[in-house]
């Protein structure tokens, strides 16, 4: 587990406006959820600030009645993940499904008991994709994503398990601004202070994995990715060296995780090359 450094310098989210965001991410998900002939949304619940927010935005874009928080534990998930999920879905009125991932998960990994925590992981995000993606056609709800901007950027999440979905509402937006946005939404206090985890395996914390505070990491990435800064230049600004390397090779060995996989051009029109039309093309 790697040391968690606090001692650089953090950049400003003043600028950023909640109220104005939840508009439009409301917006975003109506739109983008009718425009595709579906009018339900299902999300997987985890008890967290991300899941809580969209659980939120969505409701409110699509109405509670068509609104799905999806609990998907496993039987080493913290007990509080669950009544923190619980809480989100009385607070909004939503409807709730619980879908016990253990049987699931455990008939695969019985058969790989070498595997470790990370494998292990990828399972159990992997398992409640395919939970999700099957209440979505069983209800006819699209899946909305939970992942953040801060967690694209740098790779931190499961390629087809909590990255799966059809929607990103939080994908432009960096953890501490979703803390923002959470704190308008009125999502429970309790969740929007407690320490960020996947809960994949008893203790694990997000800051600890990633080795940086959200607050530090936030700041960097803006620093390299929203202001297009060097390297060097952003060591200038007083942030570890050693904290802004790491960043920036999580950032550019995670590349392969923001795009569609890659296809040979062959034809005249090849998927990713030439054919790139948005998926309501033609409509």
């Amino acid at each position: 587990m790697t040391a968690v450094s606090k001692t650089s310098p953090s950049v400003s989210f003043a600028t950023f406006n909640p109220a104005l965001t939840a508009d439009l991410l409301r917006r975003f998900i109506r739109e983008e959820v009718t425009k595709v002939g579906f009018d339900r949304g299902v999300i997987g619940l985890s008890g967290g600030l991300d899941s809580s927010v969209v659980a939120f935005l969505t409701a409110q874009a699509l109405g509670a009645e068509n609104t799905y928080g999806v609990l998907l534990p496993y039987k080493t998930s913290d007990p509080s993940s669950v009544t923190d999920a619980q809480e989100v879905i009385r607070v909004l009125g939503i409807q709730a499904i619980t879908v016990d991932i253990t049987p699931m998960v455990d008939a695969y990994l019985d058969q790989v008991p070498d595997a470790d925590r990370i494998r292990r992981g990828n399972v159990m995000a992997r398992t409640r994709m395919i939970v999700l993606y099957d209440l979505s056609a069983a209800l006819r709800a699209l899946v909305i994503g939970t992942s953040n901007k801060t967690e694209l950027l740098v790779g931190y999440g499961t390629l087809y398990g909590d990255m799966a979905a059809a929607l990103w509402p939080l994908g432009d937006l960096y953890k501490t601004e979703v803390r923002l946005l959470a704190q308008h939404l009125g999502v429970p206090s309790r969740i929007i202070e407690k320490t960020p985890t996947a809960d994949l395996w008893i203790g694990q914390s997000d800051e600890a994995e990633l080795g940086l505070p959200y607050e530090i990491l936030d700041g960097i990435l803006v620093e390299l990715v929203d202001k297009r800064l060097s390297l060097d230049a952003v060591i200038q600004r007083g942030y570890d060296e050693a904290s802004v390397r790491r960043v920036m090779t999580m950032v550019q060995s995670s590349q392969f995780k923001r795009r569609m996989p890659l296809c040979p051009k062959i034809s005249s029109r090849t998927i990713t090359h030439d054919f790139r039309y948005k998926r309501d093309w033609g409509k």
